[in-house]
């Protein structure tokens, strides 16, 4: 008996310890690339050490991490989901988001705020138009200025823009319908554009930030839509690269972030939440990664190379109507392919 006892109380100690390893690991979803690089380098080592606890990190588009949540409906494996805004009203709407609790309203912009507090955003991005400024000192062009601009010949080959399942691509799509006195409710004048005008001097529709980047230093491409944060990313690295506010008006793409709705939820999602949006944690996204922040606290200075969308920037961004885009995103998606990537 005295044998069949201490059994058991080992066996117990070390579910007990196995349970306490699994609460002490937090898987977070979110973009690939340099934000990965940021999150893995200057974000995720203070919470670490301050929780003790792991943090796991899988990298996909947002529309992958949809694609995860869903596939992992019964069993969900992540607990922490960052994704553009568009994806994460669908995230809302499928059920995969916790309210955040506790999240410090007096001190997030309005416009940063979901419904019920179900997400908020970590930084706001300026969808615009980057090019190299070196080939263009070279070849003596004018910096662009319009969205006009992308469909000059003498870009042939040279740009390029995400596809349709990324939020630039869509971004793009909606500013050439509504050039052509459509919108979001009106789509057919931006598929044009895109068949007729812009998609003759395109290179290639990249989905992945590390290609787009090879696809820059290696002279293959020249100019492309892209967003702020990504566009300083780079630019921190040393490449001659510029990004415009298209004069048209750019895009506000919000970065948004949700706890993972689960019956086993780990507390940490809710503290991870709302680290990100701490002042601390919001400067080191603007200054690292270009984000606008969303936290009326957080003091950041301007970048000359790649302006950030803060202040009237930020407050002139064109922000499209999500729920009539969401409602026919799959049929523009199979369209796009259809029509435009053939």
């Amino acid at each position: 008996m005295g044998k069949v006892l201490a059994v058991l109380a080992a066996a117990t100690v070390a579910a007990g310890l196995s349970a306490n390893a699994a609460a002490q690991k937090l898987v977070v979803a979110g973009y690939g690339g340099s934000f990965e690089d940021i999150m893995r380098k200057d974000i995720f080592p203070p919470f670490a050490k301050q929780h003790g606890v792991e943090l796991d990190y899988v990298a996909g588009n947002s529309t992958n991490t949809v694609a995860r949540l869903q596939a992992q409906k019964s069993n969900q494996q992540i607990d922490v989901a960052i994704i553009d805004d568009g994806p994460m009203y669908q995230a809302i709407a499928l059920g995969f988001c916790e309210p955040i609790k506790g999240l410090p309203a007096d001190d997030i912009y309005g416009t940063a705020r979901y419904k019920d507090d179900k997400a908020v955003a970590i930084g706001i991005v300026a969808t615009g138009i980057m090019y190299n400024k070196k080939v263009f000192d070279e070849k003596k062009w004018a910096p662009p200025a319009s969205w006009k601009d992308l469909k000059d010949p003498k870009y042939k080959k040279q740009l390029v823009i995400p596809p349709l399942n990324n939020t630039y691509g869509l971004h793009a799509l909606v500013e050439y319908a509504r050039e052509g006195g459509g919108g979001e409710k009106k789509i057919d004048p931006g598929f044009a554009t895109f068949k007729n005008e812009v998609g003759p001097n395109v290179l290639v529709y990249e989905p992945s930030p590390g290609k787009m980047t090879e696809l820059f230093s290696s002279g293959q491409a020249v100019i492309s839509v892209w967003g702020s944060g990504r566009v300083k990313a780079f630019a921190d690295t040393g490449f001659p690269v510029g990004f415009v506010y298209p004069q048209e008006g750019a895009y506000a793409l919000l970065s948004s972030v949700c706890p993972v709705a689960k019956s086993n939820a780990n507390p940490l999602a809710q503290a991870f939440v709302q680290y990100l949006v701490s002042p601390e944690v919001q400067e080191k996204l603007a200054t690292a990664y270009g984000y606008g922040p969303v936290n009326k606290k957080a003091k950041v200075t301007d970048d000359p190379r790649v302006p950030l969308p803060i202040g009237k920037r930020a407050a002139d961004l064109i922000v499209i109507d999500w729920d009539t885009v969401n409602q026919n995103r799959d049929d523009w998606n199979k369209r796009w392919t259809r029509e435009i990537e053939r």
